[in-house]
């Protein structure tokens, strides 16, 4: 059974958010994605859609694997961490300081977004390569578990896509 609004003219509108009777409405989620300078995703994950963005940079920062580097010991952290304005906020700032990363973020109502739009493409392609997969496009699973296991094969699928050419 679908739910319709009522117009105001009396005709009836478009489809509300409500879900049909008897099954649970569902979250809804954002994909939030680290990726090194070529677009490579490193880290996935996901959080619901009315939780601020800054919620998700430590859990992401904390979980990349460590880097291989052609000389010298493998890294566990990136040199620099280029990020919207959405995460500008000092104690991230500091937090990330501390890790040893330098954070290139633009700032609120100081920078425009043009220097580092240069570099925020990268992670834009990786998004538009993440949702290329038609199941991460439409949210089709019940659980936020199981659309996070899609999305992390959908970044191991575009990894090995990318490191095979």
């Amino acid at each position: 059974m679908q739910s319709w609004t009522e117009h105001p003219s009396g005709q009836k509108g478009g489809r509300t958010d409500r879900p049909e009777p008897g099954r649970p409405r569902q979250t809804r989620l954002e994909i939030h994605a680290l990726s090194d300078r070529a677009g490579l995703p490193l880290t996935v994950g996901i959080s619901a859609a009315n939780t601020h963005d800054s919620h998700a940079l430590k859990p992401l920062v904390n979980a990349l694997p460590a880097i291989r580097s052609r000389r010298g010991p493998r890294r566990r952290k990136p040199v620099k961490l280029h990020a919207d304005k959405a995460y500008d906020i000092p104690a991230l700032r500091g937090w990330l300081r501390r890790r040893g990363i330098i954070p290139r973020i633009a700032r609120k109502g100081i920078e425009s977004g043009d220097k580092l739009g240069k570099h925020r493409w990268v992670i834009e392609r990786t998004i538009a390569w993440l949702t290329g997969y038609r199941r991460l496009t439409v949210r089709y699973e019940r659980k936020p578990s199981h659309f996070l296991a899609f999305l992390t094969l959908g970044a191991a699928i575009t990894c090995y896509k990318k490191l095979a050419k």
